[in-house]
């Protein structure tokens, strides 16, 4: 069977899906580049392409039929969310958050410590009073469980959240979950070996 007696709505929902997957895969990749992973963008790039070109044959075959430049033009569009929307679940890489509140923002600090969120912060001036300034690295998957703290904790802070590319080795390891150290008991005074 070939793609002439296929009727030309199925082509344009084939077309439709195709631009829509390699368009998806092309946005997660730009995304992937910007953040440093390479492989994976490499990978992605391969499917990409490859879905690419099985779109446009079929669109080059029938120039002639407009519906084919519709469905082209549509699963682009849809492509270009369907990327995003997968790039956002998946979280990947890490993020500063900066946090600026009036006066002090002690609590915030030890609420962030009592969960086992490394920060730093700094005291500085805003235009009226001054302001303590929270800057942390976290990973992205982090940032909504760390915007909720703020929020209970000081409604009216201002933050802002930036995508980071890379990170030196030491911040990476300080990103893995921090557990507190168990209390000592009898087990803890047992030697190996006598």
């Amino acid at each position: 069977m070939s793609l002439e007696s296929i009727p030309w709505l199925i082509i344009a929902v084939l077309i439709f899906c195709a631009r829509m997957l390699d368009v998806g895969l092309g946005t997660m990749r730009i995304i992937f580049i910007s953040r440093g992973f390479k492989y994976f963008a490499a990978t992605v790039s391969f499917f990409e392409i490859f879905i690419w070109l099985l779109a446009i044959t079929q669109i080059m075959k029938n120039l002639n039929n407009y519906v084919y430049y519709v469905a082209y033009a549509g699963g682009f569009a849809t492509g270009t969310f369907l990327g995003m929307w997968i790039e956002n679940k998946l979280a990947m890489g890490v993020a500063i958050i900066r946090i600026i509140f009036e006066n002090t923002a002690s609590s915030l600090i030890k609420r962030f410590k009592e969960e086992g969120y490394g920060l730093t912060a700094v005291q500085g001036q805003g235009l009226f009073n001054p302001v303590q300034i929270i800057f942390m690295i976290v990973k992205r998957n982090k940032i909504k469980d760390i915007l909720e703290i703020v929020k209970e904790t000081n409604p009216k802070a201002v933050y802002t959240i930036e995508d980071v590319r890379s990170v030196s080795p030491a911040i990476l390891k300080s990103l893995q979950p921090i557990f507190k150290k168990p209390e000592r008991g009898f087990l803890n005074y047992v030697r190996k070996g006598k």
